[in-house]
């Protein structure tokens, strides 16, 4: 169970921080929360990128039944993620509305 919070609050925290600076950098407030699913998949799959390309219909199949054999802690642990990404874009947003021209 402490595995679990400290997971989560690591993914939270993790995913926060690349936001927040692919935010400052490229000025694009919502960019990481779009590009976070593709992260997942990364994460959850033991395919290689090239397969999705080469072997279509087999590595989608694969990737649909790694997706669905997930355990609870693990979608947590990523919901924690994207939920980071979410709120650095609204920290983004408040920041800029507020006179922070850095951000």
């Amino acid at each position: 169970m402490i595995q679990l919070i400290v997971s989560i609050m690591l993914y939270f925290v993790i995913f926060f921080g690349i936001a927040f600076i692919l935010n400052m950098l490229l000025r694009q407030t919502w960019l990481m929360s779009f590009l976070y699913p593709f992260v997942v998949i990364i994460i959850v799959d033991n395919i290689s990128t090239l397969e999705y390309f080469t072997n279509t219909g087999e590595s989608f199949n694969q990737l649909g039944a790694k997706i669905t054999s997930l355990e609870v802690a693990d979608v947590l642990i990523l919901a924690s993620g994207l939920i980071g990404t979410i709120v650095s874009g609204i920290v983004i947003k408040f920041l800029r509305k507020n006179g922070y021209q850095m951000f």
